[in-house]
């Protein structure tokens, strides 16, 4: 039933006055879920950064042992008004975030609780800038990236799982949703063969991934092109990062309205939700730590790729 959450979270979020008070709203009466919101400030103006809990039977917030998961909602606004009226492209890794959460604190309350506890972040902007980016206009932020990550990456997170639109290329040819290899501390690793087989069962299709390169993995700001800030949040942690793009056929701006689409945000509450079943169940791992640590024997740290490097 994740679409019938995802159209309900959609409708509150295309709203010029929406917020996060009114996000944290919905948790209110949640018994296992804490929830709350910062209004930060940056030039191009303010956003609410929204940070979203749901406590496992197990979890190390209540002195259990079993893993965390991070599920991070990345995006630049929801909407650019005035320039443009209505839910923006850019939106539907908020929209995807929100929606998993809701439904997860939702099973929580009916008995469906997983055993670890659930880290869940993003930020609501209805009126953000937009800025140039080839071949179509990114959306912009009033806040840069490394206070995005300040506020969405958090130690607790044991793996994460960055969810963003990721539709203004010519890099995909596919609608619905697309994973990328596993981002940990400067290495580009293979892609997970059970996050594929999860895709798989949530989608009922073929699986669909994605190349990172090395640009991608490097914060902003050092004037490299980036296909977009999928996977920035792996800048700001060394716990394991896979990408959960929201993709389309064609280019579409992120900016652009009427571009989003319910079913494939769906898509990726389903398929996030059940990773967090299996993770925090410890059936999966995010990557594998022996060959991790054997590439980090013959080749050295690599995390200096999680900097801005030299000057």
């Amino acid at each position: 039933m994740s679409l019938k959450y995802t159209m309900e979270v959609m409708e509150l979020l295309d709203n010029p006055s929406i917020n996060g008070e009114k996000i944290v709203k919905l948790f209110d009466e949640m018994t296992y879920c804490d929830a709350g919101f910062e209004t930060v400030n940056g030039e191009a103006g303010s956003t609410d950064f929204i940070k979203i809990v749901i406590k496992g039977t197990n979890g190390k917030i209540d002195g259990g042992e079993a893993p965390s998961l991070g599920i991070v909602g990345r995006l630049g606004g929801l909407g650019a008004r005035p320039n443009r009226i209505g839910f923006v492209s850019d939106g539907d890794g908020a929209a995807a975030a929100v929606t998993t959460a809701l439904k997860l604190a939702t099973m929580a309350e009916k008995g469906d609780r997983l055993p670890g506890d659930i880290y869940i972040t993003t930020h609501i902007c209805p009126n953000a800038p937009t800025q140039p980016h080839k071949p179509v206009d990114f959306m912009g932020s009033p806040v840069d990236i490394l206070t995005m990550n300040q506020y969405e990456v958090f130690p607790e997170m044991d793996a994460v799982l960055s969810i963003d639109t990721t539709k203004g290329n010519k890099v995909f040819n596919h609608r619905g949703i697309a994973l990328s290899p596993t981002v940990k501390s400067g290495y580009v690793l293979k892609f997970n063969d059970d996050l594929i087989r999860i895709m798989e069962m949530t989608t009922g299709e073929l699986p669909v991934t994605f190349a990172v390169t090395t640009q991608d993995i490097t914060p902003y700001g050092n004037d490299v092109f980036h296909i977009n800030s999928i996977l920035q949040p792996s800048v700001a942690t060394d716990a394991p990062v896979i990408g959960v793009a929201i993709t389309a056929q064609t280019a579409v701006p992120g900016s652009g309205t009427g571009a989003s689409h319910e079913v494939d945000v769906a898509q990726a509450v389903r398929f996030s939700i059940e990773v967090a079943k299996e993770f925090t169940q410890k059936q999966i791992e995010f990557y594998d730590e022996a060959e991790y640590n054997r590439m980090e024997e013959l080749y050295g740290s690599m995390k200096h790729l999680q900097t801005l490097g030299k000057a």
